[in-house]
This record gives C-alpha cells, structure tokens and sequence, in this order.
C-alpha cells in the first residue's frame, strides 16, 4: 500500500511505524495525510502479525504541528462540522483498534498533532518537545476530540489551561502533570517507545486487548457499565489458553509464553 504523506515501515518484533512525512510542513495534517492515516490504521487492524503501531514525525523540529491551517480558513460552518467528524472518527479508529499505540513525539505536538497522541494509548516525549492546543488563538477550538481526551488524562483544571491559553508547555511539565508517559533524550525517542510496546508483548494478548476495551468503556460510560464490561471480560479471560498458560506459569515458575488465544 503507497502513501502520500506518510512513511510505513514494520519493525521486529512486528509492530508498525507510522513517520508523518510532510517536514516543510511540520508535518502538518492535511487531508491527504489524515486519508493516510486512516488506511494505515485500517492496515495496522486488519494485520494479525502487527502487535502494535509508533507514530513519529520526520525531520528534527515536529511530530504534528497542527492540522493545516490553509484548509481550516476555507471552510464554511458546515465544513468546518464535516472536518471535525471526518478526524474523529479516524481517530477513534487509532484508540479502539485493540492493539496499544504510542506517540514518539519529537518536537512539536500541538493542535491535531496533540490530538492525534492523545488518541494513543501511550506518548513518550523527546526531552525538547512541546505540546499545547493552541486552537483558540485562531478562534476555533480543539476538533478532533481534545476537548474530551486531554480532560480525561491530566484533569479538568490543567486541560482547560491548556485549552484555554492556548500556550504550549515543554516535556518536563508534560510529563508532571500526567500528559506523556516518559521524557528521553531526543536520539531515544523511537527505542523507548519500541521497548515500551514490548513490555506490552510479553503479556497475554487477548488480556491485553480487553484490557484495553474496560478502560475505553468505563472511561466513555461511566463506572457502573464499566465495572460490567470488566465482570464479563474477567470471565472470557477464564475461557482462554493464555489463562491457562499465565497461571500454569507462574506456577512452575518461568515465562509464559502466550499464543493470543
């Protein structure tokens, strides 16, 4: 499959690496590059090899510097609707595709670039990054689900700071306040969060797609749903081979070695 503004690669073990490739632009999102990223999620969901996706940007100053802002000022009301919808629903598509993500952010994520993180299951930033939604400095605001994710993961007063001033913060106080996972050093952004995903890998996989599914409905639904979502997917769990195997593990004392089944 060929891409316009994207690079696709596949790393062993197999998870796939997304480079946004517009860095004249920083990366920008485009439509173009968000019809990209929407087949390459596709791609990383439907593929039973792919354990896992890290989306970076190239060049050294941005992982997503925004949506472009030449599209946004041509659009009228319902457009501007349309391009909202249109960059939720291929985000939503990131978050709930069962397999964990992460944001290598390598300079700037800010606006969509931001957004498009938080869709992530984890971030992990260059020690130079900046991250921030700056959208009400251009009259608008956040249109592909910051207004919802960023509350949920650092709090309702930090989220609305950022939302609200619209100024960026850097990587320390991202990471103080809950925003990305880890800060390393610029050249160690890709390794960090290539050994993040195999933590993950070494775990049960079907554990670790309902895992994944309990948070997205408790965090969407409320506890009471939640809680009901965990009570049923604890009891699929019981029904696996990877049940079977983890516990039988732990037991002789080794690895397990899981078959995602």
């Amino acid at each position: 499959m060929s891409f316009n503004h994207i690079v696709f690669t596949v790393a062993e073990p197999p998870v796939a690496v997304i480079t946004m490739n517009r860095p004249q632009k920083l990366n920008a999102l485009n439509a173009a590059t968000m019809a990209d990223l929407d087949r390459a999620f596709t791609q990383v969901e439907s593929d039973p090899e792919i354990c896992g996706l890290i989306i970076t940007g190239s060049g050294e100053k941005a992982f997503v510097a925004g949506a472009d802002i030449q599209e946004l000022a041509d659009a009228d009301p319902v457009k501007a609707q349309g391009l909202s919808l249109h960059g939720q629903r291929i985000f939503r598509k990131l978050e709930t595709m069962g397999k964990p993500s992460v944001a290598a952010i390598n300079g700037f994520a800010l606006g969509g670039g931001l957004e498009l993180a938080l869709a992530c299951t984890f971030r992990v930033a260059s020690a130079n990054a900046k991250l921030g939604q700056p959208e009400v400095k251009l009259g608008i605001i956040a249109g592909y689900g910051g207004s919802q994710r960023l509350p949920q993961l650092v709090g309702r007063g930090a989220a609305l700071e950022l939302l609200l001033t619209g100024e960026p913060i850097d990587a320390q106080e991202a990471f103080r306040i809950g925003l990305v996972n880890k800060v390393v050093a610029p050249e160690e952004v890709l390794n960090a969060s290539l050994k993040l995903l195999q933590k993950v890998r070494a775990n049960g996989p079907v554990a670790v797609n309902l895992t994944m599914q309990a948070v997205d409905v408790g965090l969407s639904c409320g506890l009471e749903e939640g809680l009901r979502f965990e009570a049923t997917a604890f009891g699929l769990t019981a029904a696996t081979e990877d049940r079977r195997e983890g516990t039988r593990a732990f037991l002789e004392k080794r690895s397990a070695v899981f078959q995602g089944r």
